[in-house]
């Protein structure tokens, strides 16, 4: 199934595995089913569900509200889709915001939890991606594109990439984007975690997932952040916008660039092209 969609899309031409993809979906699901909560959001581990929904609204607040604010981007009648959704941590706000929202995500299981989580929440539709691209988002149908804490966890820059392109392809003529990712081409840890993560790593790229898990429980660490569909892939900016370029949009402004929380806000000024890496 998988094969076809990259077929499809063209992305048989990119180096993407689709065992590497469906071994994402698969951890996803798994971290749900363990800790949905605490895997979405990292630096609590005491989550419940008001504590987790008003994080969301903070981060609201502090990361996306002045971005709007700043070039102008009205939310009253107006469609956003958030890639990477979750449990629906930032969701709930942006339909308090947004006239329609779209909750976009690979995992089943989180999924789940979010339509349950915002039961009655009448104007967030929640659809599942297969793990490559918004294929099943109409083009220039979106005003407003948000990722946080997605992006990063891709396993592959080809990943990173068909994404970045995918946003602009999806965005009205004039419509924002706002996403975090990781701009740096190394692991945020000492060489000693690096040493022990990239063998456990190993093992899940080589499709050991099972081997991955149990190496990580013996050495201590916990075997749900094992392998690149956490630690994900760094991306350089300069990278970034290149792909933003080619894919009809300009790059608005950025920040930590270089860093794991590298952000980046493009608008899209013309139809979208080929993707560009």
């Amino acid at each position: 199934m998988l094969e076809e969609v990259l077929r499809e899309q063209g992305m048989n031409k990119m180096p993407i595995d689709a065992k590497l993809v469906e071994s994402m979906r698969r951890d996803w699901d798994e971290r749900a089913r363990k800790d949905a909560y605490f895997y979405i959001a990292t630096w609590r581990k005491d989550w419940n569900a008001t504590s987790f929904f008003e994080s969301g609204e903070e981060d609201y607040r502090r990361l996306v509200s002045p971005v709007l604010e700043r070039f102008q981007v009205p939310t009253p009648g107006k469609t956003m889709l958030e890639l990477g959704c979750g449990a629906g941590r930032m969701t709930r706000t942006f339909a308090e915001k947004f006239s329609k929202v779209i909750g976009f995500d690979v995992s089943r299981e989180m999924l789940d939890r979010a339509r349950l989580l915002n039961e009655g929440v009448e104007n967030i539709t929640w659809v599942q991606g297969n793990g490559v691209d918004l294929s099943n988002i109409t083009s220039g149908s979106v005003d407003f594109v948000f990722s946080y804490l997605v992006l990063q966890h891709l396993p592959a820059k080809t990943l990173v990439h068909s994404y970045v392109g995918e946003i602009l392809r999806v965005l009205t003529n004039g419509g924002i984007c706002l996403f975090q990712f990781n701009g740096t081409p190394e692991k945020f840890m000492n060489w000693k975690g690096r040493l022990v993560w990239g063998a456990i790593d190993l093992l899940w790229r080589m499709h050991l997932n099972s081997a991955s898990r149990a190496v990580a429980r013996i050495l201590g660490m916990d075997p749900e952040m094992a392998g690149n569909s956490w630690h994900g892939v760094g991306v350089k900016y300069e990278a970034i916008g290149r792909t933003i370029s080619s894919n009809g949009g300009a790059v608005l402004e950025c920040s930590g660039i270089g860093t794991p929380m590298a952000w980046c806000c493009a608008r899209r000024t013309s139809s979208s092209g080929v993707l560009g890496i």
